[in-house]
């Protein structure tokens, strides 16, 4: 399962320095990292050709005043003179007055497979206010993302198909027909993406991230990173630390190498079965409403009906248990779906389908279904080279049935969806160790994260404080939704404000009261 690329409110809504960058420290020059003058070269040609910023393609979405370009990065950084492939790039330029402007802040919010070209549009957003007077706001599509030399790994017209099915736990048999499509899905990538298809990694993500950091003109980098937009942040303080300028990780993956990623996968099933229980008792409590139950486990038992009886015959002809079961899943990440999710199991179970088909039938198009596969390689790709994963799929099996036997409403989808990287083939990268503080040069950065975050769990954010020094963490107790900066809590958004305008970390450990349930609606 991936750290999804929804972003707090609107995820729910829509040269000086270049030459003489710092050497990579001792530990990061194995055999799997690249040297770090390649990048200075890369860098150094980027900021003297800067980004020729224009209209925005029509395919983007995105409207005036919002500009668009693109900038060069090397597809392989050990031979930076070597083929080049290009990264869309957004930009709104801040509102404010010259002395307001503290140059360009760029965004990533999350995947792998995120595209942030959308980021610009948070000026519309009265909380962002004070930030987008500041600061450009720079969106960008990582490499193999939309239009950033895409990534595919099958044909997209079949990708988003239902009904499917959603076993908690599955049979032999049906285990069987998965490891087929896992193996073939590898292969598909592999075929598909070529010679090239190694070099799309966290590692080259975050040396994109200097190199663009270079076309935009900027010293330093001011960056604001959500879900896996924080790892290979992180990745990037790590190398280039006197290149920062101010950092914000929001829903944070757990940097520790021997969690990237097989451990994070089955650390987030575990998280996603308590999120799972936090919708299911808000809705018992909006019985009245809903008409689903007045406890969690009738609750429970009404969506078990809803799926059973989508087994036997799917909604729409396309909506199967599966559909039902990520539908759901998206509960986890964000409380805005709380009550939309309760609404349309109520209604199916009530003898209306169109809610659930709404919410969970494929009804994206040809583009909307080139986009979730296209999102969906790029996750794939970049974690199976991140690391060497575990080849033997009785470890898969036994580590995976132990799990659902505690959390089964995500596990073995989630295992599944990583499944291809057990049949990868190729070099893998060695994890990077992620250990840097204002001694080697990096500047306080400011952390925000969720207790209750079952995408990113609540531990990783605590592990990556541990290995950034100087760090500040935000949390919002008790509160469970992925993406917490720039939403309805003010006490984040204050903190969020205070470091990016002034440069003004809050405590070590700082606390945030939970924001209000959402409202029983229908």
């Amino acid at each position: 399962m991936r750290s999804a690329a929804l972003y707090g409110t609107l995820g729910s809504l829509i040269l000086t320095g270049l030459t003489g960058l710092p050497a990579a420290p001792a530990h990061a020059l194995d055999p799997g990292l690249v040297e770090a003058r390649g990048v200075a070269l890369a860098a150094s040609r980027a900021a003297a050709k800067g980004i020729d910023f224009g209209d925005c393609p029509a395919v983007e979405g995105l409207p005036e005043p919002i500009e668009c370009g693109t900038v060069s990065v090397p597809l392989d950084y050990a031979h930076p003179n070597g083929k080049h492939i290009r990264l869309t790039v957004s930009r709104a330029r801040a509102a404010g007055d010259e002395d307001e402007r503290q140059g360009a802040i760029v965004f990533n919010p999350g995947g792998p497979g995120g595209n942030g070209m959308f980021y610009p549009l948070l000026t519309r957003l009265p909380q962002w206010r004070g930030i987008s007077d500041a600061y450009d706001l720079i969106g960008y599509a990582p490499r193999g993302v939309g239009r950033s030399a895409p990534l595919s790994c099958v044909d997209p017209a079949g990708f988003v198909k239902g009904p499917t099915d959603a076993p908690q736990h599955p049979s032999a048999a049906y285990k069987k027909r998965q490891l087929a499509k896992a193996e073939a899905y590898a292969r598909g990538c592999a075929r598909r993406g070529g010679a090239g298809l190694r070099h799309f990694t966290s590692l080259n993500n975050a040396r994109d991230l200097d190199v663009l950091r270079a076309a935009l003109g900027e010293k330093k980098l001011t960056y604001m990173g959500a879900s896996y937009g924080t790892y290979f942040g992180a990745l990037y303080a790590e190398m280039f630390p006197t290149h920062v300028r101010r950092m914000v990780f929001d829903s944070i993956v757990n940097p520790d190498p021997r969690k990237v990623w097989y451990g994070n996968n089955l650390d987030q099933s575990e998280a996603f079965e308590r999120r799972w229980g936090d919708w299911r008792r808000w809705v018992a409590h909006h019985h009245a409403v809903y008409h689903l139950g007045r406890t969690p486990k009738e609750v429970l038992a009404s969506y078990e009906k809803a799926s059973k009886r989508l087994a036997k015959r799917p909604a729409g002809g396309t909506v199967g248990p599966g559909q039902l079961q990520s539908a759901f899943l998206k509960s986890g990440y964000a409380d805005s779906h709380w009550a939309r999710d309760a609404q349309a199991l109520s209604a199916y179970l009530h003898g209306d389908d169109d809610p659930l088909i709404a919410l969970a039938g494929p009804g994206a198009g040809a583009e909307g279904a080139r986009a979730a596969e296209n999102e969906n390689a790029v996750y794939t790709v970049v974690e199976c080279n991140d690391t060497a994963w575990p080849h033997s799929w009785p470890t898969w099996e036994h580590d995976n049935d132990r799990l659902a036997r505690k959390a089964p409403f995500e596990t073995w989808s989630n295992a599944f969806m990583n499944l291809p990287c057990a049949f990868w083939k190729g070099p893998r990268q060695k994890p990077l160790e992620v250990r840097v503080d204002r001694k080697g040069g990096l500047p306080g950065v400011l952390l925000l994260a969720a207790e209750r975050d079952a995408a990113t769990p609540y531990k990783g954010a605590l592990e990556l404080q541990r290995r950034l020094g100087g760090s500040a963490l935000v949390t919002e107790r008790g509160a469970g939704t992925h993406g917490i900066g720039g939403g309805p809590n003010a006490c984040v958004n204050r903190h969020l404000e205070k470091y990016l305008l002034d440069g003004e970390l809050p405590a070590r450990r700082t606390y945030c009261a939970p924001r209000a349930e959402p409202r029983a609606t229908t």
